[in-house]
């Protein structure tokens, strides 16, 4: 992110208003556009989700034990319970 001095930015009118909220400060303006959510762009909810669902399905059709699941996907049994009682 790029410092740009606001006097190249807003009109007159519109910079003198601002000054009265805020003056000598440095103000953050959000992008109008909404954000993604959580690893949409690079894919990773959707590998997340698949990995999860897996493990689910052999946890409660396979019955695979947790100590399995945890070494088999490298995750700790914490994590692996959280995964399948979720």
């Amino acid at each position: 992110m790029k410092y740009r001095n606001a006097t190249e930015i807003f009109p007159d009118e519109l910079l003198k208003e601002i000054q009265k909220y805020s003056s000598g400060e440095l103000v953050y303006i959000p992008k109008t556009t909404e954000r993604n959510n959580w690893g949409a762009n690079s894919g990773a909810r959707t590998f997340y989700m698949q990995r999860n669902s897996e493990i689910r399905s052999k946890f409660h059709h396979e019955r695979r034990k947790i100590s399995e699941l945890a070494e088999e996907y490298n995750l700790s049994a914490d994590t692996i319970k959280r995964i399948v009682y979720r």
